[in-house]
């Protein structure tokens, strides 16, 4: 948490996100939070932070990529042992799905990521990441009907943050590019003089 500059994010409350970085009444609801933005904003850093704080609380969580947890359930689901890859998950307090934009490519595995929305839903937390606003979900979830309820049942209960800013390797790039450039301007210049 100490490593993630909330001054790039001015909407985004320290105050906020501290809180719930302690756990505590959202954790026991089985709350959830989502995380929006473009790449390379911080979803993933600020996910981690609050991850770990809790864990310094005495939480369990699991942080995962979304397409390797969901590539994980759905070999369960093939051996018929999905019931039990659930319920072994169930041990987590908080499971981080990182990046729910990516890595869903078919039916099977976004019915297996809904069966596990619906599963946690009310009783264990979810953290969420996504590049994309809840109205370009048709691409995860390519059923419509399976979009709206998976999307109900992760509003109900919600804390949502949205890290609309410029991304941070953009702005890493931007800053660099400009100390080349007055570092090749000062080189200019200390060579004119006579």
């Amino acid at each position: 948490m100490a490593t993630f500059d909330f001054s790039v994010v001015p909407l985004l409350s320290k105050a906020h996100v501290t809180a719930l970085s302690s756990g505590d009444a959202w954790i026991e609801r089985g709350a959830t939070v989502l995380i929006f933005g473009p790449p390379g904003v911080g979803k993933s850093h600020l996910g981690c932070a609050i991850g770990h704080a809790l864990i310094d609380a005495g939480y369990r969580v699991l942080f995962t990529h979304t397409g390797e947890l969901v590539q994980k359930l759905q070999a369960a689901r093939q051996s018929l042992q999905l019931p039990s890859a659930l319920a072994k998950l169930d041990r987590f307090d908080l499971i981080i799905l990182d990046d729910i934009s990516y890595g869903i490519k078919d039916q099977a595995e976004t019915s297996v990521l809904f069966e596990l929305i619906a599963e946690r839903y009310e009783r264990r937390s979810l953290l969420i990441t996504a590049n994309q606003p809840f109205s370009g979900w048709n691409s995860i979830f390519p059923d419509p009907g399976m979009t709206v309820a998976a999307i109900d049942r992760l509003v109900y209960h919600s804390t949502l943050f949205e890290l609309n800013v410029e991304s941070y390797r953009r702005r890493a790039a931007n800053d660099k590019q400009s100390a080349r450039r007055r570092q090749s301007s000062t080189t200019t210049i200390q060579e004119e003089k006579p």
